[in-house]
């Protein structure tokens, strides 16, 4: 089992950047790849960003490519996301998942742990 614990999530002015966590606990973190979905209000779910648990690929929704960036610190047990330029369209629940696997996936049904989420709310 894996428990994912996200932070970082808050108010921001459009143009304005955050920088969300996602901690992992339980079982070893090596070898999970790990992805960012939101969730807007009457929305579904949407794959953000996704990163191998080694992180040499990455993956993007074309909504954000340029402005939002994916990393991993498996000594740390952490990924994170990076957005900058954020627009009023990015509020949302930003969730933290991860595969039982290594290789990157965008779909929701492709991961099996999921964090409690964070909201991000982005004033225009």
């Amino acid at each position: 089992q894996v428990q994912l614990v996200e932070s970082g999530g808050g108010l921001v002015q459009a143009g304005g950047s955050l920088r969300l966590s996602c901690a992992a606990s339980g079982r070893t973190f090596g070898g999970y790849a790990m992805g960012w979905f939101r969730q807007a209000p009457g929305k579904e779910r949407e794959f953000v960003a996704g990163i191998s648990w080694g992180g040499v690929s990455t993956d993007y929704a074309d909504s954000v490519k340029g402005r939002f960036t994916i990393s991993r610190d498996n000594a740390k047990n952490t990924v994170y996301l990076q957005m900058n330029s954020l627009h009023p369209e990015d509020t949302a629940v930003y969730y933290c998942a991860a595969r039982n696997s290594p290789a990157l996936r965008t779909r929701t049904h492709d991961f099996v742990y999921w964090g409690q989420g964070t909201q991000v709310t982005v004033s225009s």
